[in-house]
């Protein structure tokens, strides 16, 4: 099946000929989960996907376990380096939790082998920082094919 990315659940739209028909339009959850406020706002704000509506934001992986259980988001970005539990632990609860869950990493630790233990444990993508808006916005594109 294939969606329409607009704002909103569904909608009524004209379509040719000026009869009215339903659009299905699928809206994703999203999750910020980073330690620093700074990312997480700038996630916030340069996304420019229009079926992303912004559920919760968590600055550690306890929180962020937490507000998925509130939320049931169906994409999370996750930081890997956080106190109390680190993003490799949280993609695993996460995961157990909700195995459809699309995480995109987004972590300054650009090393081979913590993409890969990332990607093992269920993560779906993998975004250096520094970032800028349209890697961002491919990135979580990406994630929703």
């Amino acid at each position: 099946m294939r969606w329409f990315f607009r704002s909103g659940k569904s909608r009524t739209s004209a379509v040719k000929g000026g009869t009215a028909a339903s659009a299905a339009v699928r809206v994703f959850k999203l999750m910020i989960v980073d330690d620093s406020n700074i990312i997480r706002r700038r996630i916030e704000r340069s996304h420019q996907i229009d079926a992303l509506q912004l559920v919760g934001t968590a600055g550690n992986g306890v929180e962020a376990v937490e507000m998925f259980r509130k939320t049931d988001p169906d994409i999370v970005t996750m930081d890997l380096t956080m106190p109390q539990m680190d993003g490799i632990e949280c993609i695993s609860r996460l995961v157990s939790l909700k195995p459809s869950v699309r995480i995109l990493v987004i972590s300054a630790l650009a090393d081979k082998a913590t993409a890969v233990e990332a990607m093992e444990k269920g993560a779906n993508g993998f975004l250096n920082k520094p970032f800028t808006d349209r890697q961002l916005n491919e990135a979580i594109a990406d994630l929703l094919k």
